[in-house]
């Protein structure tokens, strides 16, 4: 029986790249909302403000409880992405992402209804997590499916061109809500941005249920190769391949540290940087980003996906320190230009080309849920450097590390781990999509490498 998908499957993977990028814009909108809430509002409304560093603290650690919950929907999602198709997952998890990020700016504040109110702020962060597990890897599995074999990196970076879209957006949005007056910013205003989530539902399913299903997924249907128990083939087969994964997603530390910690750090009384002021940094870098990520994942087409990845591992932490020096320094010029450097440009070389080179280390059978399950357990631990960055700047820091260079430093350690999963993995930039996740030929190998590329 042929591999070949059927024809009216070919010829759209810009349809799925744009599908890819709306929804992942549309999602991570609702996701990065709460980050800029967390770091400048949550603190004040859902715990107990007499007690402003501890209650500062559990906001924060409230927004890594979605990254905990990531693991368990990737585990999930992952295993039904996997053995009934990636399109339903794609329009699940929208649909559930609009509506939880609706019902947070539902909810009852502290004053209001006590220690419920935390609870359920936690509650609706928990369907947050466990909608982003899923929307990933199944955006990044049909955009790479659906990609011409030497441009695979192009079009999956439009998911993550995506979420770097809706993260301007949602500090775009925060930017008029955080000039409020006091009295209504801690009332009504910090709700709006999470009303206008309602929004991302009825998109998601006008923009996804159209969307055909891959040509490798289809594939494997017809030959009834789809694995009843997609996790069992994963751990037994790939393994070794979600591990790597968990420590490369590392990496997203940077973000998760340069989005959220820096920007509560900033507008802390410690540093007393204008809130208005560090949301346009944000903005800036990553409409930066936009430009950026296409061109890193344009160049790992041609050069492989490790160099490019690395660029942005090794870069980042040196990054990342000149940023937070620049705030400890209070100088609005250099916060911007190491902060559009740092996130909109170095950083974006490894974020650009993830999807393209985690997807490329499993087979299809399992692309999915080995996609989901390891970058969810690398961005748990991302999600939650954020907490460990507030604890480390506390007068009894953390493992010996104080202040903001102690952050900076911790960042770093964690990029060398994802460096050095990196580094040590097969190149995979020229090997033909069907196989993928397969073991090494290189005979096949060196055909791919003579293949004429696609106009």
């Amino acid at each position: 029986m042929t591999d070949s998908p059927p024809a009216t499957h070919r010829g759209t993977p810009r349809k799925a790249a744009v599908a890819a990028w709306i929804g992942s814009a549309l999602e991570y909108y609702d996701f990065f909302i709460y980050g800029s809430a967390a770091a400048l509002i949550f603190s004040k409304v859902f715990f107990d403000a007499s007690d402003p560093a501890t209650a500062t603290l559990q906001s924060l650690a409230s927004f890594g409880v979605a990254y905990a919950a990531r693991p368990v929907g990737a585990f999930l999602l992952g295993h039904v992405g996997d053995r009934f198709g990636r399109k339903r997952i794609m329009v699940f998890t929208l649909i559930l992402m609009g509506l939880s990020t609706f019902l947070i700016g539902c909810l009852p504040t502290r004053d209001q209804v006590g220690g419920l109110a935390p609870v359920l702020l936690v509650l609706m962060r928990i369907l947050q997590g466990l909608s982003a597990a899923g929307e990933q890897a199944s955006a990044n599995s049909m955009t790479l499916e659906h990609a011409p074999q030497d441009r695979r990196g192009f079009y999956t970076s439009f998911t993550l061109n995506g979420t770097q879209f809706g993260q301007i957006l949602a500090t775009f949005v925060f930017i008029p809500v955080a000039a409020l007056p006091e009295e209504h910013l801690l009332t009504w205003g910090w709700r709006v941005p999470f009303w206008l989530s309602v929004a991302v539902a009825a998109a998601g399913w006008i923009i996804r249920r159209r969307l055909d299903e891959t040509p490798a997924f289809e594939a494997e249907v017809a030959r009834g190769t789809v694995p009843r128990m997609p996790l069992a083939v994963l751990f037994r087969e790939h393994w070794a391949g979600v591990l790597r994964v968990v420590c490369a997603a590392l990496i997203a530390t940077v973000s998760t540290i340069f989005t959220v910690w820096a920007l509560n750090y900033a507008t802390s009384d410690a540093v007393g940087l204008d809130k208005a002021t560090m949301l346009w940094v944000s903005i800036a870098a990553n409409a930066v980003a936009l430009v950026a990520l296409p061109l890193w994942a344009h160049l790992s087409d041609r050069i492989g996906r490790k160099p490019v990845f690395l660029i942005g591992a090794v870069g980042s932490p040196i990054m990342i320190f000149l940023y937070l020096a620049a705030i400890n320094a209070k100088s609005y010029p250099l916060i911007f230009l190491t902060g559009i450097l740092t996130l909109g440009v170095v950083y974006s070389a490894s974020n650009g080309i993830w999807p393209s080179l985690y997807g490329e280390m499993f087979s299809t059978r399992v692309r999915l849920s080995g996609m989901a399950i390891g970058t969810q357990i690398g961005f748990a631990i991302a999600g939650f450097a954020v907490a460990s960055a507030a604890g480390i700047v506390t007068p009894e820091g953390w493992l010996g590390l104080q202040g903001w260079t102690g952050v900076a430093v911790f960042t770093a350690i964690l990029c060398a781990i994802s460096a050095i999963a990196v580094a040590t993995a097969r190149e995979t930039y020229r090997v033909p999509t069907a196989e993928l996740g397969e073991p090494a030929r290189p005979s096949t190998i060196e055909q791919g490498r003579d293949k004429p590329r696609n106009p």
